[in-house]
């Protein structure tokens, strides 16, 4: 399986001792196998880029504080609960950020399957 990557939104604000920044990261398939562990790999893909904004940016996963995950299969989502949530707790940590999870009918990059987007605060 090949995965293409796409990190579609950087923006940055300073808010008195915090910066505060929100990424949006995006995993399509090229090629696939079975849904669920095409969703599984897509997923993985798409925090794997947020991980590495984070530590571009000088943060940590610990600075998530809100994700919104966007997809357009919520059964396809829904069968790679255990695979997505192995690769979050390796990837991302056991960190509480509230997170929102919504199905939509489609994604701004046709191929796209799930798109993550993600606010962090870091402590200056």
């Amino acid at each position: 399986m090949r995965l293409r990557t796409g990190l579609f939104a950087l923006s940055a604000a300073t808010a008195l001792p915090i910066l505060a920044f929100a990424i949006l990261a995006a995993a399509f398939v090229v090629q696939g196998e079975n849904e669920a562990f095409v969703a599984a790999a897509k997923a993985r893909q798409a925090l794997e880029n947020i991980a590495a904004v984070l530590r571009e940016a000088g943060a940590r996963p610990e600075h998530v504080v809100r994700m919104t995950w966007y997809v357009v299969d919520k059964r396809e989502y829904l069968a790679a609960a255990r695979a997505v949530g192995a690769a979050y707790r390796e990837i991302i940590g056991a960190y509480n950020a509230a997170i929102t999870a919504v199905e939509v009918k489609a994604l701004i990059e046709d191929r796209a399957r799930v798109e993550i987007e993600c606010t962090a605060v870091v402590p200056e």
